[in-house]
């Protein structure tokens, strides 16, 4: 794309769609619009006119090389046409005078005229002749955006800013990521603005759903009328479009889509119809009042969900907005619709929508079937003759009027209430069922819970009893066995101790232990203890006094028990 535009509409973007041809009557349209390569049209006024196409006098543009080399080019033009140099011849020193640091130029106002100092240095105010009729007017940088001096202009935007200028003829142009050096013999050319592209001012928005469509700034000139007074006219509309967005130029009875991005217009033919959306949309839109069969008063609130497609179509057919070509329509239709139902079947149905189906039992299912699908197909048809296309329609609310509607709303509000009413009873008894059914299922669970408890308990109890059991066995198989061993032993110690004392030949040996024994059986039993033989004499004579013994014991029980019985 150029970097100048002089009265033109210029395009950032891809191709535009024109319709040409006038607005009256039915006319042809192109595709929807798809980028695509560029194809030259007659129709076309969204092209790029360069404003360094024709030969201008003193106007030099500023190329990869920069300010300096554009200043000498001008110089050389201007030296060629016998007018005077723009570029002092005046050298620099390093001691004294004005500084012109590098990355800087000199201004000098020489008689009226202006002399630019490109060198780096100081210029002393020496000779006196040098410097007569002669001014320092400061220095400016060389990257500066806009330098204005002695009819000297200078312009550098970068990628994000463009330039509106007024050449000494008035005409406007636009200069973007470039820039220019001119001089102006007759006349000046004025920056109007430095324009931000991307941060326009103004937003704009959809008057009706509030989507942003994108922004615009306007650029103004003042001008001096026959009156000597000053007013501002608008000499160029920056837009800048965002993605899924377009604009409709006009420009006599042609019609242009501008498609997203940054655009400028500056051609005084070309006026902005209008931004709009390529999204889809939605809207509750309340309806005017439509008359039923029975001739009651109703408004309906409706929900509408489009897409528009083709704008070209719409602003053919004179509409702003696509929610102003639906309204109308689709006032029109659900008019013809609800004219063939009566109240009573519009009462009974709630919601009207999509979603909201009959059986076909009902008489009145045929014209709510119609409200679904006739009216959705009727409006989808009509939208397409504008470039919509209707994505939903349903009806959300209806508001009744007049007298006939207000006894019956009474009516319909006593038979709503009685529903209500047994609706609230049948919920009550529905609760107390459940509220029994919970309880017995509560009790259910609490029985087995005690159940499992009681078998818990008796297993505990017949395990505990088990191993008491088992614990008194083991004790008494422990017992009876450790006095086994113990008998065992005692056995062996009585046996170890025979064999020893039979091992004994000696009779001394064994009349000493029988002494040995004999002292420990006096000691057991004490001094007094008088030990009787068991064998030999002394066994005999203890067996006689045992005898008599007892036979004086026998004779004094007898001798007691006559006495008793007599």
């Amino acid at each position: 794309m150029s970097s100048f535009g002089d009265g033109t509409t210029v395009v950032d973007g891809h191709v535009t769609t024109v319709h040409s041809g006038g607005l009256s009557g039915k006319a042809r349209f192109e595709e929807p619009f798809k980028p695509g390569p560029s194809k030259p049209s007659a129709a076309n006024f969204s092209a790029t006119v360069d404003y360094m196409e024709e030969d201008r006098q003193f106007f030099v543009k500023i190329e990869k090389d920069g300010l300096i080399a554009a200043l000498q080019k001008l110089d050389r033009q201007l030296t060629n046409a016998g007018r005077g140099h723009v570029l002092s011849r005046k050298k620099p020193t390093d001691w004294i005078g004005k500084e012109v640091t590098p990355g800087q130029i000199g201004l000098i106002n020489h008689g009226g005229l202006p002399k630019i100092l490109t060198r780096p240095g100081r210029y002393p105010g020496m000779p006196l002749r040098n410097w007569w009729a002669r001014k320092w007017q400061g220095t400016c940088g060389l990257s500066d955006t806009v330098i204005e001096f002695g009819g000297l202009t200078v312009v550098q935007v970068s990628q994000n800013q463009a330039a509106v200028v007024s050449d000494p003829q008035n005409h406007v142009f636009v200069v973007k990521n470039s820039g220019f050096v001119a001089y102006a013999i007759e006349g000046t050319y004025n920056v109007l603005s430095i324009v931000d592209q991307t941060h326009l001012p103004t937003m704009i928005k959809d008057r009706i759903t509030g989507v942003v469509l994108g922004w615009s700034h306007e650029v103004t000139m003042k001008s001096r009328t026959g009156t000597g007074t000053k007013q501002d006219y608008v000499v160029a509309l920056f837009l800048n479009i965002p993605a899924n967005n377009c604009a409709i130029l006009q420009k006599g009875d042609d019609l242009e889509l501008l498609p997203a991005g940054q655009h400028f217009i500056t051609s005084p033919n070309v006026t902005l119809r209008g931004l709009f959306t390529l999204g889809e949309n939605q809207i509750e839109m309340p309806t005017k009042d439509i008359f039923t069969r029975d001739q009651v008063p109703v408004s309906l609130t409706i929900y509408l969900k489009w897409q528009l497609t083709e704008p070209l179509k719409l602003t053919t057919h004179g509409y702003n907005t696509p929610y102003d070509a639906l309204r109308d329509k689709t006032q029109s239709i659900l008019t013809q619709i609800v004219a063939h139902l009566d109240y009573s079947s519009m009462v009974k149905q709630r919601s009207l929508g999509p979603d909201n189906m009959d059986d076909g039992t009902d008489a009145s299912s045929a014209f709510l079937d119609a409200l679904r699908t006739r009216a959705m197909d009727d409006l989808h048809l009509a939208a397409l003759e504008y470039g919509i296309i209707m994505k939903d329609l349903a009806v959300i609310d209806r508001q009744f009027k007049g007298d006939i509607a207000s006894t019956m709303d009474k009516l319909t509000t006593r038979a709503l209430q009685a529903q209500v009413e047994a609706a609230n009873v049948d919920r009550e008894n529905s609760n107390k069922i459940k509220q029994e059914e919970g309880a017995l299922a509560v009790a259910r669970i609490k029985a087995q819970s005690q159940n499992t408890k009681a078998d818990s308990e008796a297993y505990s109890i017949v395990a505990a009893a088990e191993a008491q059991a088992k614990k008194l066995q083991i004790e008494a198989e422990a017992q009876a066995k450790a006095t086994r061993l113990a008998a065992e032993a005692e056995a062996e110690a009585v046996r170890l101790r025979a064999a020893a004392d039979a091992a004994v030949v000696d009779m001394f040996a064994r009349e000493m232990e029988l002494r040995r024994t004999e002292v420990q059986r006096v000691r057991a039993f004490g001094p007094k203890a008088v030990f009787v033989p068991t064998d030999g004499l002394g066994a005999q004579l203890g067996s006689s006094m045992a005898a008599g013994m007892a036979a004086g014991l026998g004779a004094q029980k007898a001798v007691e028990s006559r006495r008793g019985a007599a």
